[in-house]
């Protein structure tokens, strides 16, 4: 997860998007990495964990990532969340909830009303270091930034 806070410092410092950095391990190494780049790039779904799957379905030439775990430093939006199902990642680490990414401006609880279906996910995701990226977002808003 220390890394996934890198990955998301180093976005939100060059002005690329919101504080969610994201790495994905296989095999105890990591293959893919990515952070939030939605200003950046102009790109509504340039999320940390869809850079993440992008960058590592490149480095391991396949875009299926069985075996993969991924680390976020926030929990993952719908988009995310199914792009992860998609990929074949066996399991999600995530720092902030979904109402943590509330607190500082996105609106994913609009869509998990909508879409819900978290509970069905047992075992899939956890939380993990949430102090740490709390801090994160805390330093995030201390910030100047366009939200997103």
């Amino acid at each position: 997860m220390e890394l996934a806070i890198r990955e998301a410092r180093e976005g939100i410092e060059q002005g690329h998007g919101g504080p969610f950095g994201t790495v994905i391990v296989k095999d105890g190494e990591i293959v893919g990495r990515g952070h939030n780049c939605v200003l950046r790039d102009h790109d509504a779904t340039c999320h940390g964990e869809v850079s993440a799957i992008r960058d590592a379905g490149r480095r391991l030439g396949t875009f299926d990532l069985s075996g993969c775990e991924l680390y976020t430093t926030g929990e993952p939006c719908h988009m995310c969340l199914c792009a992860c199902m998609w990929a074949n990642i066996s399991k999600i680490y995530y720092g902030c909830t979904i109402a943590d990414n509330g607190l500082i401006g996105f609106r994913d609880d609009k869509f998990d009303k909508i879409f819900g279906g978290r509970d069905k996910l047992e075992g899939y995701m956890t939380e993990l270091d949430r102090d740490e990226c709390l801090k994160l977002f805390r330093d995030y808003m201390s910030m100047q930034h366009e939200n997103y």
